[in-house]
């Protein structure tokens, strides 16, 4: 199994001490820690841990479930770290996208698992992914969360439901490891046919996004559709 670097947000100092000895005598590398989603955040983008453990109920005014869907977002893997939850926090955490869960209080054997089980889970989906740098900083994110992309001159956009990525590539280079699911409806639009919800003459539909439709690629997009 690959030696993970793995980043610790936990508030307790004794369970986050806990973890950090039970993980390095397990063969892991822990290459940060912090009791705070702000502080996590700034690691996190600066260490680019393979795996974060976070804590969903943290001190301060931003929750682990805020930090959650900024690694989302990221495309950064996190395990929660959860005791029992309120109603609402559990509401909260099923719109983020973890890779499971650890219940506290855990074993080392327990902890073990855990991480075994959902990295190689995620390892298994590592194809799905898409890799590419914007803004200085290097993203990875499921292709399944992709909308479509958009040319624009030698770079090209990546847009997923929440975020707009301007990547310093073009729209064919992005697009070479890309599913076939992608598709193209005009020259300078891929999309995620998954994502499309309707068709009309001149424009698809994702949700109540329109993207272009230009006459080549019609028929291709309507058996595409079909299937």
């Amino acid at each position: 199994m690959k030696l993970l670097r793995i980043y610790i947000v936990e508030d307790e100092p004794l369970i986050a001490s806990t973890i950090e000895t039970a993980l390095l005598k397990q063969g892991y590398q822990v290459c940060g820690d912090t009791d705070n989603a702000h502080g996590a955040l700034s690691d996190i983008k600066s260490l680019r841990p393979d795996l974060v453990l976070v804590d969903i109920q943290l001190d301060g005014d931003k929750t682990g479930v805020y930090l959650a869907k900024q690694l989302d977002s990221l495309g950064v893997p996190y395990i929660y770290l959860t005791s029992q939850t309120d109603p609402q926090t559990i509401t909260e955490v099923k719109q983020t996208k973890p890779l499971g869960y650890i219940v506290k209080p855990f074993t080392e054997a327990g902890l073990r698992g855990s991480i075994e089980i959902a990295w190689s889970n995620y390892s298994q989906e590592e194809d799905d992914f898409l890799v590419f740098t914007s803004n200085n900083m290097t993203y990875k994110i499921k292709q399944s969360q992709i909308l479509y992309l958009k040319a624009f001159d030698n770079y090209c956009y990546i847009f997923t439901k929440d975020t707009k990525y301007l990547v310093p590539k073009t729209l064919k280079y992005t697009s070479e490891t890309l599913t076939d699911q992608f598709i193209k409806t005009h020259r300078s639009y891929i999309v995620n046919s998954s994502k499309i919800t309707s068709i009309s003459s001149d424009f698809v539909l994702l949700d109540v996004i329109e993207v272009p439709l230009s006459q080549s690629y019609k028929e291709t997009i309507r058996q595409y559709f079909k299937n």
